[in-house]
């Protein structure tokens, strides 16, 4: 699964290691001598396998295109934008989805420009109460999540996909599907054996029924700065649950020499508009009277422009698929980001879609992928449901029970180990 490199030790990269469970036997059906063999078929053998068009070229489409590549397909990927660019700020790859950046040969990269994640701390700001707790390593094995900036990763994946022979199609704003056909604004082409809807939480392809949550999020980069805050781990302050904001080891940018954090605030998405026209002043008064060690972070942003909003909704297709059509990432299934499993989703219904094609060809690819993925998309579904009100909104009554009910039961022998399977993404079998 993973490069070892000399001596067949696993080697340190940019701070952190390799996990060293065994590698997984269905991660092992793509990579290697068989991945080798299929990259020799030819042209001629791509074209009786079928034709595929994939629809969004965000982390799930383009892990998509290049697992395909591997099995000598030759996908067409379109995108709305001229050029392929990411959207968002940081983001944690768990060891789930670092298990798909391994088939792809992009686990070392990834690695190199990350930083290890071991622990997730949160604290109540004004009872200086310790109420989230979360080490990888619980789990009985030198596990971690991987901090990165989202166009690191998208960088990797973009530029692997362009290796392999991936076509791109960018400019190319789809509107509607006719058939096996995609229509855009300036035409339509096709005809595809299969649409692989890979376009986000946007996606018009999609009838996902999308439930938005009141909170939201502001995101913003900001180099690390001189600051008693570990490196390795993501820490968070909350006041009841009103008020979150945190700070995420990120690593560096492609070609850059600067280590980087991901913070964030949470606020109702209603609110934005209020928070804007208050000011930087305003907001940096107020973060650092709750967490005076944010201030340092919050030097390097100039501006209230420097920050995004993130907008986030629960939703899930019944049925993630159709005939000639298959959908997944945010365009199948939607959950705010409290348990940190957004991007590691997208990579592992990348997977399992891929591994469904390779395994039962195109035709029964999207019941084979529905199935794989049902109960561990639902199971966490379930999980970011239950947990998100008690971080991010209004209720009074939730934080203390997180605070002196949930905290203390976390504690218990067992708990912990089941926190840390949980966040790694392998709480339940992820296909």
């Amino acid at each position: 699964m993973v490069d070892k490199g000399e001596g067949g030790k696993n080697p340190p990269v940019h701070g952190c290691r390799w996990p060293i469970y065994a590698p997984s036997p269905r991660l092992e059906t793509m990579t290697g001598k068989d991945a080798g063999r299929a990259r020799e078929h030819g042209g001629g053998e791509v074209q009786d396998r079928g034709s595929i068009a994939i629809v969004g070229a965000g982390i799930g489409g383009l892990a998509m295109a290049g697992l395909l590549s591997r099995q000598a397909y030759q996908p067409v990927l379109f995108d709305q934008f001229d050029a392929p660019a990411p959207v968002g700020s940081g983001l944690v790859i768990q060891p789930v989805g670092q298990d798909v950046l391994a088939a792809l040969d992009l686990l070392t990269d990834a690695c190199a420009l990350g930083a290890p994640i071991r622990h997730m701390q949160g604290i109540e700001a004004q009872s200086g109460r310790v109420v989230l707790d979360v080490a990888y390593d619980r789990a009985g094995a030198a596990r971690f999540g991987l901090g990165i900036h989202r166009a690191a990763l998208f960088d990797l994946l973009y530029r692997a996909a362009l290796a392999a022979g991936v076509a791109f199609r960018p400019g190319h704003r789809v509107v509607s599907r006719d058939g096996q056909y995609l229509r855009f604004a300036t035409g339509r082409d096709g005809p595809f054996d299969l649409i692989i809807d890979a376009s986000g939480a946007g996606s018009v392809l999609s009838p996902i029924r999308r439930h938005e949550l009141r909170y939201g999020a502001i995101w913003g980069n900001v180099a690390w700065p001189d600051t008693a805050l570990p490196r390795n781990a993501l820490t968070q302050r909350y006041r009841r649950a009103d008020r979150m904001m945190g700070v995420l080891p990120i690593g560096r940018l492609p070609g850059g020499d600067r280590d980087l954090a991901a913070i964030f605030w949470s606020l109702p998405q209603d609110r934005y508009a209020d928070w804007r026209a208050g000011g930087l002043e305003r907001w940096r008064d107020e973060a650092v009277a709750l967490w005076p060690a944010f201030a340092p972070f919050l030097a390097g942003i100039g501006s209230v422009d420097d920050m995004t909003l993130a907008r986030y909704a629960h939703g899930t297709l019944p049925r993630p698929h159709g005939p000639g059509i298959v959908t997944i990432g945010d365009a199948a299934h939607q959950a705010s980001p409290q348990l940190g499993q957004g991007a590691n989703m997208a990579l592992l219904d990348a997977y399992a879609l891929a591994r469904a094609i390779e395994q039962g060809g195109i035709a029964g690819a999207g019941p084979a992928y529905a199935r794989a993925r049902r109960w561990h998309v639902r199971i966490y579904q379930v999980m970011s449901w239950a947990f998100t009100p008690q971080y991010q909104s209004d209720s009074r009554v939730l934080p203390v029970l997180r605070d002196h009910v949930l905290m203390p039961v976390s504690r218990l022998p067992g708990m912990p180990y089941l926190l840390s399977r949980l966040v790694c993404g392998d709480l339940i079998a992820p296909y």
